[in-house]
Protein backbone atom coordinates (compact mmCIF):
# COMPACT_ATOMS: atom_id res chain seq x y z
CA UNK A 1 0.00 0.00 0.00
CA UNK A 2 1.40 3.26 -0.84
CA UNK A 3 1.60 5.96 1.63
CA UNK A 4 -0.46 9.13 0.36
CA UNK A 5 2.68 11.06 1.78
CA UNK A 6 4.66 9.55 -0.48
CA UNK A 7 2.41 10.17 -3.51
CA UNK A 8 3.20 13.75 -2.35
CA UNK A 9 6.86 13.38 -2.23
CA UNK A 10 7.47 11.09 -5.85
CA UNK A 11 4.66 13.85 -7.05
CA UNK A 12 6.91 17.07 -5.73
CA UNK A 13 10.20 15.34 -7.09
CA UNK A 14 8.67 14.22 -10.44
CA UNK A 15 7.99 17.98 -10.27
CA UNK A 16 11.06 19.74 -9.56
CA UNK A 17 12.04 20.43 -13.02
CA UNK A 18 9.53 22.98 -13.64
CA UNK A 19 11.25 24.43 -10.25
CA UNK A 20 14.21 25.54 -12.51
CA UNK A 21 12.51 25.93 -15.80
CA UNK A 22 10.31 28.82 -13.91
CA UNK A 23 13.23 30.34 -11.77
CA UNK A 24 15.80 30.41 -14.62
CA UNK A 25 13.08 32.40 -17.23
CA UNK A 26 13.05 35.21 -14.63
CA UNK A 27 16.56 35.99 -14.50
CA UNK A 28 18.14 38.39 -17.26
CA UNK A 29 19.40 35.57 -20.90
CA UNK A 30 23.07 35.77 -19.59
CA UNK A 31 22.54 35.34 -15.20
CA UNK A 32 20.05 32.10 -16.23
CA UNK A 33 22.17 30.42 -18.16
CA UNK A 34 24.77 30.64 -15.66
CA UNK A 35 23.03 29.78 -12.89
CA UNK A 36 21.28 26.98 -15.16
CA UNK A 37 24.60 25.56 -14.54
CA UNK A 38 24.45 25.61 -10.89
CA UNK A 39 20.33 24.20 -10.57
CA UNK A 40 21.10 20.48 -11.38
CA UNK A 41 18.19 17.44 -10.98
CA UNK A 42 20.52 14.87 -9.26
CA UNK A 43 20.88 11.33 -10.82
CA UNK A 44 22.95 8.64 -9.08
CA UNK A 45 22.71 6.89 -12.30
CA UNK A 46 24.68 9.02 -14.22
CA UNK A 47 25.84 11.93 -12.08
CA UNK A 48 25.41 15.11 -14.09
CA UNK A 49 28.15 18.07 -13.80
CA UNK A 50 27.33 21.16 -11.61
CA UNK A 51 28.79 24.35 -11.75
CA UNK A 52 30.48 25.34 -8.20
CA UNK A 53 33.08 27.23 -6.69
CA UNK A 54 32.72 30.18 -9.21
CA UNK A 55 31.75 34.10 -8.34
CA UNK A 56 28.38 34.95 -6.91
CA UNK A 57 26.67 37.30 -9.71
CA UNK A 58 26.30 40.56 -8.73
CA UNK A 59 23.09 41.66 -7.63
CA UNK A 60 22.22 38.33 -6.22
CA UNK A 61 21.38 37.89 -2.23
CA UNK A 62 23.93 35.03 -2.00
CA UNK A 63 24.17 32.59 1.23
CA UNK A 64 27.63 33.00 1.30
CA UNK A 65 30.48 34.33 3.75
CA UNK A 66 33.76 35.88 2.60
CA UNK A 67 37.23 34.24 3.00
CA UNK A 68 38.22 35.77 5.92
CA UNK A 69 35.58 34.50 7.33
CA UNK A 70 36.52 30.26 6.67
CA UNK A 71 40.04 31.17 7.88
CA UNK A 72 39.58 33.14 11.21
CA UNK A 73 36.03 31.92 11.96
CA UNK A 74 35.83 28.13 10.99
CA UNK A 75 39.05 26.74 11.43
CA UNK A 76 41.11 28.72 13.63
CA UNK A 77 38.42 30.34 15.67
CA UNK A 78 37.82 27.27 18.00
CA UNK A 79 41.23 26.96 19.25
CA UNK A 80 41.43 28.09 22.65
CA UNK A 81 44.84 28.82 23.53
CA UNK A 82 46.30 31.00 20.39
CA UNK A 83 45.15 35.03 20.41
CA UNK A 84 43.91 35.26 16.96
CA UNK A 85 44.56 38.51 16.12
CA UNK A 86 41.89 40.66 13.18
CA UNK A 87 43.65 42.98 11.61
CA UNK A 88 41.37 45.56 10.39
CA UNK A 89 38.13 46.79 11.54
CA UNK A 90 36.07 46.27 14.62
CA UNK A 91 33.46 45.13 12.63
CA UNK A 92 35.59 42.12 10.90
CA UNK A 93 36.85 40.73 14.42
CA UNK A 94 33.58 41.30 15.97
CA UNK A 95 31.21 39.49 13.72
CA UNK A 96 33.54 36.39 13.68
CA UNK A 97 34.06 35.94 17.46
CA UNK A 98 31.82 33.21 17.66
CA UNK A 99 31.55 32.14 20.84
CA UNK A 100 28.38 30.05 20.29
CA UNK A 101 29.90 28.18 18.12
CA UNK A 102 33.36 27.79 19.36
CA UNK A 103 32.63 25.91 22.40
CA UNK A 104 35.83 24.82 24.11
CA UNK A 105 36.52 23.23 27.70
CA UNK A 106 39.85 23.86 29.24
CA UNK A 107 41.15 20.52 31.45
CA UNK A 108 42.00 22.43 34.21
CA UNK A 109 41.28 26.36 35.58
CA UNK A 110 44.56 27.48 35.10
CA UNK A 111 44.87 26.42 31.50
CA UNK A 112 44.58 28.92 28.67
CA UNK A 113 41.76 30.04 27.25
CA UNK A 114 41.37 33.07 24.67
CA UNK A 115 37.79 32.30 22.93
CA UNK A 116 36.08 34.58 25.52
CA UNK A 117 38.23 37.81 24.10
CA UNK A 118 37.76 39.32 20.51
CA UNK A 119 41.05 40.64 19.33
CA UNK A 120 41.84 43.15 16.98
CA UNK A 121 43.63 46.18 15.65
CA UNK A 122 40.46 47.92 15.13
CA UNK A 123 42.00 50.06 12.19
CA UNK A 124 41.00 53.57 11.11
CA UNK A 125 41.01 56.19 8.37
CA UNK A 126 44.41 57.45 9.28
CA UNK A 127 45.58 53.37 9.34
CA UNK A 128 44.09 53.00 5.81
CA UNK A 129 46.42 56.37 4.69
CA UNK A 130 49.72 55.74 6.96
CA UNK A 131 49.55 52.04 6.84
CA UNK A 132 48.67 49.98 9.96
CA UNK A 133 52.45 47.41 10.29
CA UNK A 134 52.94 49.70 13.34
CA UNK A 135 49.65 49.41 15.23
CA UNK A 136 49.94 45.69 14.75
CA UNK A 137 53.06 45.63 16.24
CA UNK A 138 51.97 47.28 18.89
CA UNK A 139 48.71 45.11 19.48
CA UNK A 140 51.21 42.05 19.58
CA UNK A 141 52.90 43.34 22.08
CA UNK A 142 50.42 44.29 24.49
CA UNK A 143 48.59 40.40 23.68
CA UNK A 144 51.70 39.06 24.60
CA UNK A 145 52.20 41.72 27.90
CA UNK A 146 49.01 40.73 28.75
CA UNK A 147 48.00 36.92 28.21
CA UNK A 148 51.92 35.38 27.25
CA UNK A 149 50.38 33.02 24.83
CA UNK A 150 52.05 30.14 23.03
CA UNK A 151 51.44 31.37 19.84
CA UNK A 152 49.59 34.48 18.03
CA UNK A 153 48.03 34.70 14.55
CA UNK A 154 47.38 37.33 12.59
CA UNK A 155 44.49 37.23 10.29
CA UNK A 156 44.20 40.29 7.21
CA UNK A 157 41.28 41.75 6.32
CA UNK A 158 40.42 43.22 2.96
CA UNK A 159 41.48 46.74 3.55
CA UNK A 160 44.61 44.83 5.17
CA UNK A 161 45.48 43.68 1.13
CA UNK A 162 44.16 46.58 -0.36
CA UNK A 163 46.99 48.70 1.27
CA UNK A 164 49.83 46.64 1.55
CA UNK A 165 50.38 45.88 5.01
CA UNK A 166 52.88 42.49 5.41
CA UNK A 167 51.69 40.90 8.25
CA UNK A 168 54.09 37.84 7.72
CA UNK A 169 56.89 40.42 8.11
CA UNK A 170 55.53 42.14 11.08
CA UNK A 171 54.59 38.05 12.56
CA UNK A 172 58.63 37.58 11.26
CA UNK A 173 59.75 41.03 13.12
CA UNK A 174 57.48 40.19 16.44
CA UNK A 175 59.02 36.89 16.93
CA UNK A 176 62.48 38.32 17.25
CA UNK A 177 61.54 41.08 19.11
CA UNK A 178 59.39 38.85 22.02
CA UNK A 179 62.06 35.77 21.55
CA UNK A 180 61.60 32.55 23.83
CA UNK A 181 59.16 29.83 22.57
CA UNK A 182 56.55 32.17 21.06
CA UNK A 183 55.28 31.51 17.75
CA UNK A 184 53.54 33.81 15.66
CA UNK A 185 52.21 33.63 12.26
CA UNK A 186 50.14 35.18 9.74
CA UNK A 187 47.64 34.17 7.35
CA UNK A 188 46.80 36.21 3.84
CA UNK A 189 43.31 35.61 4.25
CA UNK A 190 41.63 39.17 2.64
CA UNK A 191 37.79 38.49 2.16
CA UNK A 192 38.21 39.76 -1.30
CA UNK A 193 40.68 37.19 -2.02
CA UNK A 194 38.71 33.62 -2.99
CA UNK A 195 34.65 33.83 -3.69
CA UNK A 196 33.32 32.28 -0.78
CA UNK A 197 35.00 30.98 2.77
CA UNK A 198 36.19 28.00 0.84
CA UNK A 199 39.45 30.12 -0.11
CA UNK A 200 39.84 30.88 3.78
CA UNK A 201 39.86 27.33 4.37
CA UNK A 202 42.26 26.19 1.72
CA UNK A 203 44.87 29.15 3.49
CA UNK A 204 44.52 28.31 6.79
CA UNK A 205 45.15 24.64 5.91
CA UNK A 206 48.40 25.87 4.74
CA UNK A 207 48.90 28.13 7.71
CA UNK A 208 48.73 24.88 9.92
CA UNK A 209 50.69 22.61 8.20
CA UNK A 210 53.41 25.39 7.81
CA UNK A 211 53.54 26.95 11.06
CA UNK A 212 51.85 24.00 13.69
CA UNK A 213 51.58 20.59 12.49
CA UNK A 214 54.74 18.51 13.37
CA UNK A 215 56.43 20.65 15.78
CA UNK A 216 56.42 18.26 18.77
CA UNK A 217 57.05 14.76 18.42
CA UNK A 218 56.54 13.26 21.71
CA UNK A 219 53.95 10.67 21.75
CA UNK A 220 51.39 10.93 24.34
CA UNK A 221 48.65 9.20 26.14
CA UNK A 222 47.97 5.05 24.99
CA UNK A 223 50.15 3.83 21.87
CA UNK A 224 47.03 2.20 20.49
CA UNK A 225 44.06 3.47 18.38
CA UNK A 226 45.26 6.89 17.70
CA UNK A 227 43.34 8.90 15.37
CA UNK A 228 42.70 12.57 14.53
CA UNK A 229 39.17 14.25 13.61
CA UNK A 230 39.76 15.97 10.90
CA UNK A 231 36.56 18.90 9.80
CA UNK A 232 35.16 19.04 12.75
CA UNK A 233 34.12 22.63 14.20
CA UNK A 234 32.08 22.09 18.12
CA UNK A 235 29.25 23.96 17.20
CA UNK A 236 27.03 23.61 20.05
CA UNK A 237 29.23 20.88 21.71
CA UNK A 238 29.12 18.29 18.83
CA UNK A 239 32.91 17.74 19.85
CA UNK A 240 32.19 17.00 23.07
CA UNK A 241 29.97 14.32 22.41
CA UNK A 242 32.25 13.00 19.96
CA UNK A 243 35.05 12.51 22.56
CA UNK A 244 32.62 11.02 24.89
CA UNK A 245 32.17 8.29 22.63
CA UNK A 246 35.97 7.81 21.79
CA UNK A 247 36.62 7.64 25.27
CA UNK A 248 34.14 5.10 25.90
CA UNK A 249 35.54 2.71 22.85
CA UNK A 250 38.94 3.15 23.82
CA UNK A 251 39.83 5.04 20.84
CA UNK A 252 42.63 7.65 21.75
CA UNK A 253 41.91 11.46 19.94
CA UNK A 254 45.32 12.77 19.11
CA UNK A 255 43.84 16.09 17.78
CA UNK A 256 40.64 17.33 16.55
CA UNK A 257 40.76 19.95 13.73
CA UNK A 258 39.84 22.46 15.05
CA UNK A 259 36.96 21.62 17.45
CA UNK A 260 37.81 22.27 21.59
CA UNK A 261 41.76 22.41 20.17
CA UNK A 262 44.99 23.27 21.80
CA UNK A 263 48.43 24.25 20.08
CA UNK A 264 49.78 21.05 21.59
CA UNK A 265 47.09 18.79 19.90
CA UNK A 266 48.03 20.46 16.43
CA UNK A 267 51.73 20.10 16.80
CA UNK A 268 51.44 16.50 18.06
CA UNK A 269 48.77 15.49 15.17
CA UNK A 270 50.99 13.75 13.04
CA UNK A 271 52.03 10.89 15.51
CA UNK A 272 48.42 9.65 15.24
CA UNK A 273 47.81 6.50 12.71
CA UNK A 274 45.19 7.84 10.98
CA UNK A 275 43.07 10.64 10.01
CA UNK A 276 39.08 11.02 9.58
CA UNK A 277 38.03 13.91 7.52
CA UNK A 278 34.23 14.81 8.69
CA UNK A 279 33.88 18.08 6.75
CA UNK A 280 35.62 17.57 3.41
CA UNK A 281 35.29 20.96 2.31
CA UNK A 282 37.04 22.89 4.59
CA UNK A 283 40.15 20.22 5.78
CA UNK A 284 40.70 18.22 2.94
CA UNK A 285 43.77 19.59 2.26
CA UNK A 286 45.58 19.09 5.76
CA UNK A 287 44.81 15.44 5.36
CA UNK A 288 46.83 15.07 2.09
CA UNK A 289 49.32 17.25 3.58
CA UNK A 290 49.93 14.92 6.53
CA UNK A 291 49.22 11.79 3.87
CA UNK A 292 52.35 12.76 2.03
CA UNK A 293 54.69 14.28 4.38
CA UNK A 294 53.93 11.50 7.11
CA UNK A 295 51.98 8.31 5.55
CA UNK A 296 49.00 8.79 7.46
CA UNK A 297 46.32 7.41 5.65
CA UNK A 298 42.54 9.31 5.33
CA UNK A 299 38.81 8.20 5.07
CA UNK A 300 35.82 10.10 4.99
CA UNK A 301 33.83 9.97 8.01
CA UNK A 302 29.99 11.41 8.79
CA UNK A 303 28.83 11.17 12.34
CA UNK A 304 25.89 13.15 12.22
CA UNK A 305 23.34 10.35 12.57
CA UNK A 306 23.25 7.58 15.20
CA UNK A 307 23.68 4.75 12.35
CA UNK A 308 26.38 6.83 10.47
CA UNK A 309 28.34 7.03 14.13
CA UNK A 310 27.95 3.69 14.34
CA UNK A 311 29.29 3.00 10.87
CA UNK A 312 32.11 5.41 11.35
CA UNK A 313 33.20 3.55 14.77
CA UNK A 314 33.29 0.15 13.17
CA UNK A 315 35.32 1.85 10.52
CA UNK A 316 37.91 2.89 12.86
CA UNK A 317 38.08 -0.98 14.30
CA UNK A 318 38.34 -2.13 11.66
CA UNK A 319 41.10 -0.20 10.16
CA UNK A 320 43.46 -1.02 13.55
CA UNK A 321 42.12 -4.56 12.82
CA UNK A 322 42.47 -6.00 17.14
CA UNK A 323 39.64 -7.87 18.49
CA UNK A 324 39.61 -6.46 21.79
CA UNK A 325 38.72 -2.83 20.01
CA UNK A 326 36.18 -4.57 17.40
CA UNK A 327 34.00 -5.76 20.62
CA UNK A 328 34.10 -2.69 22.47
CA UNK A 329 32.51 -0.93 19.11
CA UNK A 330 29.99 -3.37 19.12
CA UNK A 331 29.17 -3.25 22.87
CA UNK A 332 29.15 0.68 23.03
CA UNK A 333 26.88 0.84 19.67
CA UNK A 334 24.36 -1.67 21.02
CA UNK A 335 24.24 0.16 24.74
CA UNK A 336 23.91 3.43 22.50
CA UNK A 337 21.90 2.35 19.99
CA UNK A 338 19.29 1.04 22.39
CA UNK A 339 19.07 4.64 24.04
CA UNK A 340 18.00 6.06 20.25
CA UNK A 341 15.60 3.45 18.74
CA UNK A 342 13.58 4.24 22.36
CA UNK A 343 13.51 7.55 20.89
CA UNK A 344 13.15 7.25 17.42
CA UNK A 345 10.69 4.88 17.46
CA UNK A 346 8.20 7.19 19.85
CA UNK A 347 8.91 10.23 17.25
CA UNK A 348 8.90 8.37 14.18
CA UNK A 349 5.43 8.47 13.11
CA UNK A 350 5.25 12.47 13.67
CA UNK A 351 8.11 12.70 11.00
CA UNK A 352 7.84 10.07 8.25
CA UNK A 353 6.69 11.59 5.03
CA UNK A 354 7.54 15.07 5.72
CA UNK A 355 9.72 16.94 3.32
CA UNK A 356 13.30 18.46 4.18
CA UNK A 357 15.86 21.07 2.07
CA UNK A 358 18.90 21.79 3.44
CA UNK A 359 21.39 24.56 2.00
CA UNK A 360 24.07 25.15 4.21
CA UNK A 361 28.02 24.40 4.73
CA UNK A 362 30.15 22.78 2.48
CA UNK A 363 29.26 19.29 3.65
CA UNK A 364 26.73 19.66 6.60
CA UNK A 365 24.20 19.73 3.61
CA UNK A 366 25.04 16.39 2.75
CA UNK A 367 25.75 14.99 6.66
CA UNK A 368 22.39 16.27 7.88
CA UNK A 369 20.42 14.02 5.32
CA UNK A 370 21.54 10.87 7.67
CA UNK A 371 19.69 12.76 10.66
CA UNK A 372 16.24 13.13 8.54
CA UNK A 373 16.61 9.42 6.82
CA UNK A 374 16.41 8.18 10.48
CA UNK A 375 13.20 10.40 11.07
CA UNK A 376 11.61 8.95 7.52
CA UNK A 377 11.93 12.13 6.02
CA UNK A 378 13.22 12.83 2.71
CA UNK A 379 15.31 15.90 1.47
CA UNK A 380 14.26 17.15 -1.93
CA UNK A 381 16.67 20.08 -2.57
CA UNK A 382 19.90 20.65 -1.53
CA UNK A 383 23.48 22.45 -1.89
CA UNK A 384 26.09 24.03 -0.99
CA UNK A 385 27.39 28.09 0.30
CA UNK A 386 31.11 26.97 -0.74
CA UNK A 387 30.62 23.39 -1.82
CA UNK A 388 33.46 22.63 -5.00
CA UNK A 389 32.48 20.49 -7.92
CA UNK A 390 33.82 17.24 -5.92
CA UNK A 391 31.64 18.18 -3.09
CA UNK A 392 29.05 17.55 -5.28
CA UNK A 393 30.11 14.76 -7.94
CA UNK A 394 32.90 12.93 -6.08
CA UNK A 395 36.19 13.02 -5.71
CA UNK A 396 37.13 11.04 -9.09
CA UNK A 397 36.01 14.57 -11.14
CA UNK A 398 39.05 16.69 -9.40
CA UNK A 399 41.49 15.89 -12.20
CA UNK A 400 38.67 17.59 -14.84
CA UNK A 401 38.46 20.86 -12.48
CA UNK A 402 39.84 23.42 -14.15
CA UNK A 403 41.85 26.04 -11.85
CA UNK A 404 40.28 29.58 -12.54
CA UNK A 405 41.95 32.75 -12.05
CA UNK A 406 40.34 33.11 -8.49
CA UNK A 407 42.07 29.54 -7.66
CA UNK A 408 44.88 30.99 -8.39
CA UNK A 409 44.96 33.76 -5.32
CA UNK A 410 45.54 30.83 -2.93
CA UNK A 411 49.09 29.45 -2.30
CA UNK A 412 49.97 26.23 -3.46
CA UNK A 413 52.65 24.80 -1.39
CA UNK A 414 54.99 21.64 -1.82
CA UNK A 415 54.85 19.11 0.14
CA UNK A 416 57.05 15.90 0.22
CA UNK A 417 57.81 12.95 2.51
CA UNK A 418 59.45 14.22 5.61
CA UNK A 419 62.99 13.18 5.62
CA UNK A 420 63.04 11.43 9.20
CA UNK A 421 59.37 11.04 10.31
CA UNK A 422 57.49 9.31 7.13
CA UNK A 423 56.13 6.49 8.11
CA UNK A 424 53.58 4.35 6.33
CA UNK A 425 50.88 2.85 8.77
CA UNK A 426 50.12 0.12 6.69
CA UNK A 427 51.67 -1.94 3.90
CA UNK A 428 50.60 -1.34 0.19
CA UNK A 429 48.58 -4.92 0.34
CA UNK A 430 47.26 -4.07 3.50
CA UNK A 431 45.82 -0.80 2.51
CA UNK A 432 44.42 -2.60 -1.15
CA UNK A 433 42.54 -4.86 1.15
CA UNK A 434 41.12 -2.30 3.81
CA UNK A 435 40.56 -0.13 0.71
CA UNK A 436 37.32 -2.25 -0.68
CA UNK A 437 35.43 -1.38 2.95
CA UNK A 438 37.60 2.00 4.13
CA UNK A 439 37.79 3.57 0.58
CA UNK A 440 40.58 5.65 1.53
CA UNK A 441 40.89 9.65 0.53
CA UNK A 442 36.86 9.18 -1.03
CA UNK A 443 34.26 11.18 -0.79
CA UNK A 444 32.14 10.72 -3.16
CA UNK A 445 29.96 13.76 -2.61
CA UNK A 446 26.25 14.44 -1.76
CA UNK A 447 24.70 13.45 -5.36
CA UNK A 448 25.44 9.90 -4.82
CA UNK A 449 22.85 9.65 -1.33
CA UNK A 450 20.09 12.03 -3.49
CA UNK A 451 16.95 10.34 -4.61
CA UNK A 452 16.98 10.61 -8.33
CA UNK A 453 15.38 14.38 -9.75
CA UNK A 454 15.83 16.37 -6.59
CA UNK A 455 17.40 19.10 -6.86
CA UNK A 456 21.11 19.97 -6.02
CA UNK A 457 21.63 24.00 -6.00
CA UNK A 458 25.07 25.38 -5.45
CA UNK A 459 25.44 29.03 -3.92
CA UNK A 460 21.00 29.47 -3.22
CA UNK A 461 20.08 32.70 -4.13
CA UNK A 462 17.30 34.58 -1.88
CA UNK A 463 14.77 34.63 -5.30
CA UNK A 464 15.28 30.37 -5.90
CA UNK A 465 15.25 30.02 -1.42
CA UNK A 466 11.79 31.89 -1.80
CA UNK A 467 10.55 29.94 -4.76
CA UNK A 468 11.41 26.99 -3.65
CA UNK A 469 9.23 27.50 -0.17
CA UNK A 470 6.61 29.09 -2.40
CA UNK A 471 6.13 25.97 -4.69
CA UNK A 472 6.63 23.06 -2.13
CA UNK A 473 6.53 24.28 1.04
CA UNK A 474 8.74 22.07 3.08
CA UNK A 475 8.31 21.03 6.67
CA UNK A 476 11.91 21.82 7.89
CA UNK A 477 14.36 24.54 6.24
CA UNK A 478 17.80 24.36 7.15
CA UNK A 479 20.50 26.80 6.56
CA UNK A 480 21.73 29.66 8.55
CA UNK A 481 21.30 33.05 10.16
CA UNK A 482 21.05 35.10 7.21
CA UNK A 483 18.06 33.43 5.84
CA UNK A 484 16.41 32.21 9.09
CA UNK A 485 13.87 35.19 9.68
CA UNK A 486 12.89 35.69 6.12
CA UNK A 487 11.68 31.84 6.13
CA UNK A 488 10.13 32.13 9.44
CA UNK A 489 7.84 34.36 7.97
CA UNK A 490 6.94 32.11 5.19
CA UNK A 491 5.27 30.16 7.47
CA UNK A 492 8.29 27.70 7.49
CA UNK A 493 10.39 26.63 10.36
CA UNK A 494 13.87 27.00 9.96
CA UNK A 495 16.84 25.08 11.38
CA UNK A 496 20.01 26.77 11.85
CA UNK A 497 22.83 24.58 11.42
CA UNK A 498 25.69 27.40 11.34
CA UNK A 499 25.35 27.58 14.79
CA UNK A 500 22.06 25.60 16.18
CA UNK A 501 20.83 28.28 17.66
CA UNK A 502 19.80 27.47 21.23
CA UNK A 503 20.33 23.70 20.04
CA UNK A 504 22.77 20.61 19.94
CA UNK A 505 24.78 18.72 20.15
CA UNK A 506 23.60 17.19 17.25
CA UNK A 507 26.88 14.98 16.24
CA UNK A 508 27.32 11.23 17.72
CA UNK A 509 24.58 9.51 19.39
CA UNK A 510 23.38 11.52 22.45
CA UNK A 511 23.25 14.47 19.16
CA UNK A 512 20.88 12.13 16.89
CA UNK A 513 18.76 11.95 20.15
CA UNK A 514 18.61 15.99 20.72
CA UNK A 515 18.39 16.17 16.83
CA UNK A 516 14.84 13.68 16.63
CA UNK A 517 13.41 15.94 19.39
CA UNK A 518 13.79 19.63 18.16
CA UNK A 519 12.75 18.76 14.61
CA UNK A 520 9.53 16.70 15.92
CA UNK A 521 8.81 20.24 17.74
CA UNK A 522 9.49 22.28 14.73
CA UNK A 523 6.92 20.19 12.12
CA UNK A 524 4.81 19.30 14.79
CA UNK A 525 4.23 22.82 15.87
CA UNK A 526 1.09 24.48 14.44
CA UNK A 527 2.09 28.10 15.01
CA UNK A 528 4.05 27.90 11.46
CA UNK A 529 0.21 27.51 10.01
CA UNK A 530 -0.89 31.23 11.70
CA UNK A 531 1.97 33.18 10.26
CA UNK A 532 1.60 34.93 7.49
CA UNK A 533 4.17 37.32 5.66
CA UNK A 534 3.07 40.56 4.69
CA UNK A 535 2.95 40.35 1.28
CA UNK A 536 0.16 38.04 1.47
CA UNK A 537 -2.32 40.20 2.47
CA UNK A 538 -0.71 43.80 1.34
CA UNK A 539 -0.32 44.09 -2.67
CA UNK A 540 3.22 44.64 -3.96
CA UNK A 541 4.37 45.56 -7.62
CA UNK A 542 5.83 42.75 -9.94
CA UNK A 543 8.24 43.56 -12.72
CA UNK A 544 9.76 41.60 -15.39
CA UNK A 545 13.07 42.12 -17.45
CA UNK A 546 12.45 43.27 -20.95
CA UNK A 547 14.47 40.97 -23.81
Amino acid sequence: MVDDKDKIKDGIIADLQIFKDEVITKYPKKVGKKRAKSIILSDIEQTPEIQANVRTIPGIITQRGCTYAGCKGVVLGPTRDIVNITHGPIGCGFYSWLTRRNQTKPTTDEEANFIPYCFSTDMQDKNIVFGGEDKLKQAIREAYELFHPKAIAIFSTCPVGLIGDDVHRVARHMMEEIGGDINIFGFSCEGYRGVSQSAGHHIANNGLFKNLIGRDDEVRGSLKYRVNLLGEYNIGGDAFELERVFEKCGINLVSTFSGNSTIESFENAHTADLNMVMCHRSINYVAEMMETAFGIPWIKVQPIGARSTAKMLRKIAQYFGDQELIDKVEEVVAEEMAEVEAVREKIYSKTKGKLSMLFVGGSRAHHYQDLFEELGMTTIAAGYEFGHRDDYEGRRVIPTIQIDADSRNIEEITVTKDATRYNPRKTESELQELNKELEFTEYKGIMDQMEKGTLVIDDLSHYEMEKLIEMYHPDVFCAGIKEKFCVQKMGIPLKQLHNYDVGGPYAGFKGAINFYKDIEMMVGANIWKEIKAPWESDAYVEAQYAC
